[in-house]
């Protein structure tokens, strides 16, 4: 069989691929809690299990985890003597923000230019979707799979909270294989062929500065009064340097990058950075965004400007995430956020620093006869060579599985690139990148047998 058959049967499958994301991504799967959030993320649980076994998986089934979360898990085994390929993605989606802010509704997917839009059409059900095109494509051309599948899909991921990373744990025989295909990455461009190596690992922290007892006229106390929004802005401006490099105390902050190169003038366009407004930190792209650390500012509560009154801030808080590249203790990291936090407080405020959320980060191999079928399959699917790269984020799940599969490979990959702003008003998927990938997962798979 060819590869030129799994192709001519992948692009058969399109139409397929776009009904059932059409359909993920119609289920508001936020996993936050909220409203009728937690009854939706069942009902993408359901159709996550539908799926995969309207595929052929074996065994399919939603299982709760320590932060109640469902986790879809199936097995189908392989030939005697054959690897087990465990395929991993997620189905709850990041909150979609202010409606108004997409051009059109979040929850439908609506084709434009050429682009497939909704939220979570990219992160994560378009990966989820990349796994059910190629085991459709594979059994269409071969008649079976040729290695053990196993399927796993996560319902938290985007919180952070932990669920899956405590039953692989408790519970490793159920993720048991000889590599793992994370599909929730994707490549540096589009059409360019990737494999994330690298993940930063990430904490989170809340500070609470408190100074008042309570709000007091800025007119008859403003001066002397110590001003707590004030002394929350001092302390976060602590966390970068005139350079705009991250700067903690205790924290190395001189990391280089050795993987592809990441041009200042793309990235500049694929982040939106406005016109004149300079990069931050001093290196390339790839040094500050996958080898050094960063803290950023990602909420602050303070008074709306809508509603101001001329009063002096008793109280202000706000959520700091630190990013820390391989090589670095992530919880170590975090205290020495804290510490930092704590010892930058001007005028005797007082300040609580509470950690959040805590992921560490990861390296994958490099060396094994999985990642150099990978690397082939990509250059197969894509017609140029596989690159690699790194991620500022941080997928715990991999962590985790290295711990209980020491001698598995961990490949990290996906339809996801630049244009697709996974996280953002107006996230999509490239159908033409999800083909490519789906085509690159079903010749690896083959290959590998």
């Amino acid at each position: 069989m060819t590869g030129a058959a799994l192709a001519t049967a992948v692009a058969g499958l399109m139409a397929a691929a776009r009904d059932d994301l059409a359909g993920l991504v119609a289920i508001r799967s936020v996993a936050d809690g909220v409203g009728d959030h937690p009854a939706e993320c069942v009902r993408a649980a359901d159709a996550v299990v539908a799926l995969f076994a309207g595929v052929g998986v074996a065994g399919v089934r939603s299982v709760r985890t320590a932060d109640g979360s469902l986790a879809v898990l199936g097995h189908s085994p392989g030939p005697a003597g054959s690897p087990t390929v465990l395929l991993y993605s997620h189905y709850d989606v990041q909150p979609p923000g202010d409606p108004a802010d997409w051009a059109d509704d979040p929850w439908t997917l609506t084709e434009r230019e050429g682009r497939w839009y909704a939220r979570g059409a990219a992160d994560c059900k378009g990966n989820l979707v990349m796994h059910l095109t190629a085991l459709r494509a594979l059994l269409q051309v071969d008649g079976t799979w040729p290695v053990g599948v196993r399927i796993v899909c996560e319902g938290s991921e985007e919180m952070s909270s932990g669920g899956l990373e405590a039953l692989v744990r408790s519970d490793p025989e159920l993720f048991a294989a000889d590599v793992v295909v994370v599909a929730d990455s994707g490549n540096v461009e589009l059409g360019t062929p990737t494999m994330t190596t690298s993940l930063r690992g990430t904490g989170s922290v809340l500070v609470t500065i408190r100074t008042l007892e309570t709000q007091a006229h800025s007119g008859a106390f403003g001066g002397p009064a110590p001003d707590a929004l004030a002394a929350l802005v001092h302390v976060l401006a602590t966390l970068r340097d005139a350079d705009g490099e991250t700067t903690i105390d205790g924290l190395d902050a001189l990391g280089t990058w050795e993987g592809a190169a990441y041009p200042p003038d793309r990235f500049r366009s694929d982040a939106g950075v406005l016109d004149g407004v300079g990069l931050l930190g001093q290196g390339t792209v790839g040094d500050l965004l996958w080898a050094r650390p960063v803290a950023t500012v990602l909420a602050v509560d303070a008074p709306s400007v809508a509603g101001v009154t001329a009063a002096i801030q008793p109280v202000a808080r706000a959520v700091v995430n630190l990013r820390v590249p391989p090589g670095t203790d992530a919880a170590v990291a975090q205290q020495l956020l804290v510490r930092h936090l704590e010892a930058a407080t001007p005028w005797g405020a007082r300040i609580t620093v509470e950690p959040r959320t805590l992921g560490q980060p990861f390296a994958a191999r490099t060396d094994g006869p999985a990642y150099a079928a990978m690397a082939a399959a990509m250059e197969s699917a894509y017609g140029r060579p596989m690159v690699t790269t790194g991620q500022g984020g941080a997928i715990p799940l991999c962590t985790a599985l290295a711990e209980v599969l020491p001698d598995a490979e961990i490949l990290v990959l996906g339809v996801e690139e630049p244009g697709c702003r996974i996280h953002s008003p107006g996230e999509s998927v490239h159908p033409g990148e999800l083909e490519r990938a789906a085509l690159a997962e079903a010749i690896f798979l083959r290959t590998l047998a």
